[in-house]
Formats: structure tokens, C-alpha cells, sequence
């Protein structure tokens, strides 16, 4: 497996495998309202492909604000399904978190399973709502920094809404 950082070239590729790994209709969650109009954060933005070219694996990042607080907001991830349960998500994960703390971020966001983001150190957060319709239980959040989640709460915003 090749990491590679996406370009705008594979843009296009990823949404495929991104279609591939997900229930239609996925656009429609509150996360991608956050995404409208927003360029994701290019150097987190990561996949795996095989030698042979076979995209295997895909993370993005968006910028958003908690409260007023940079943050970033992790997703999509997926794995296509020929390669799940070999580690890669996991895989793009860590490698992502490591380059965002070089990068100066200070916490990560996400909305997902806590039992499977718990073994990256996400915990669920209180005190931050995302749009509706999502589930409070869902809202994970992993400090980059020590302390880079205390006294951040409130709504999650686009980040160009201040």
C-alpha cells in the first residue's frame, strides 16, 4: 500500500469509493452541511492504494468552529469493503491525528461509534451540539493537544460562520 495525499485529481475517485462504502443519501447528514461551500484541510486529506492502483482507503478532514474554537471536524472515512478488517482505517487514522498535532491543531471532531474511536482516545463529548438531526451519544472528540477540548462547548458551526 502507497499513502498518497489527495488532489484535487482525486477528488472524484474518493467520492466514489466514498458512494461505494455508504448508504445512499449520505450528503443529507448534518456534517455535510458543514461542509457546504468549505474546502476540507488539503494535508489531512489522505488515501491508500494499492501498487496496482486500487484506491483501498480514504480519510478527509473539514474545518469547522465548537463555540467559536478552530476545530477539525474527521470524515469521511471509508474502507472499501475488499479490505476491511485489515487495519487500514485505523492506519489512516493514526497517521492523520499525527500530522494534524504537526500542524498545530488543537482537538479532532467526529461523529461516530465511541467503541471503535475510543482505541484512538476519542470520548464523547458534552456540551457540544452538532446540527440536528445527530445523535448527542454519536459526538466524539479527541484532544491533539493536552487540554485542547476544556471550555470548548457549544454549537458546531461552519468555519466560515464566526
Amino acid at each position: 500500500m502507497q499513502l498518497c495525499g489527495e488532489t484535487p485529481a482525486d477528488w472524484w475517485e474518493v467520492e466514489t469509493l466514498y458512494d461505494l462504502c455508504f448508504a445512499p443519501g449520505r450528503e443529507a447528514l448534518s456534517s455535510y452541511r458543514l461542509r457546504d461551500e468549505v474546502a476540507p484541510v488539503a494535508d489531512l486529506c489522505l488515501f491508500l492504494r494499492e501498487d496496482d492502483g486500487f484506491l483501498a482507503a480514504a480519510i478527509r478532514y473539514w474545518p469547522v468552529r465548537v463555540g467559536g474554537q478552530a476545530t477539525l471536524l474527521l470524515g469521511p472515512i471509508a474502507v472499501h469493503p475488499t479490505h476491511q478488517g485489515e487495519g487500514l482505517g485505523g492506519w489512516l487514522i493514526s497517521e492523520s491525528l499525527a500530522r494534524a498535532r504537526g500542524l498545530g491543531w488543537a482537538r479532532v471532531l467526529l461523529v461516530g461509534d465511541a467503541p471503535y474511536y475510543a482505541r484512538f482516545g476519542f470520548r464523547k463529548l458534552t456540551g457540544v451540539q452538532m446540527p440536528p438531526p445527530t445523535n448527542p451519544d454519536r459526538v466524539l472528540g479527541l484532544d491533539l493537544v493536552p487540554g485542547g477540548w476544556d471550555g470548548v462547548t457549544g454549537a458546531v458551526t461552519r468555519w466560515a460562520a464566526l
